[in-house]
């Protein structure tokens, strides 16, 4: 099948720049960007490029426990299994209550951040706590 060549030109669904009214803008992660003048910008609510999305940047994540159950700030949770602490030569042990967490962007899948006594401050993985 021979490749066929035509002289219309194809639109760009995305949003001319700003700043320069470039036409040749593309996405980049959740920016728009123009290869002209090198400006990024965000995309505004309705404009291609984001589709569903709102455009003030704010999603509201939801963790949920062990069980399916969504925690929130302040929750008191039980920890459902013996977890080995670093620099301690004994664990927390399973049915430890932890009381007024913090659910935080953590680092390797640690979102809750709290405080357990004799412990001190740590995080934790949501699928290690239960909602009491």
């Amino acid at each position: 099948m021979p490749l066929k060549y035509t002289d219309e030109v194809t639109e760009n669904p995305l949003p001319p720049c700003p700043e320069c009214a470039g036409a040749y803008t593309y996405e980049m992660g959740a920016l728009l960007v123009c290869p002209e003048c090198g400006h990024e910008w965000p995309p505004a609510e309705g404009e291609p490029g984001r589709s569903g999305e709102s455009g003030d940047g704010a999603e509201e994540r939801v963790i949920k426990d062990s069980v399916g159950n969504v925690l929130a700030d302040g929750d008191t949770v039980t920890v459902v299994k013996g977890l080995k602490v670093k620099g301690s030569p004994s664990g927390i042990k399973a049915g430890t209550k932890v009381r007024n967490i913090r659910l935080v962007e953590g680092v390797d899948g640690h979102d809750i951040d709290c405080r357990i006594e004799g412990f001190g401050p740590m995080q934790l993985k949501s699928s290690v706590v239960r909602k009491v």
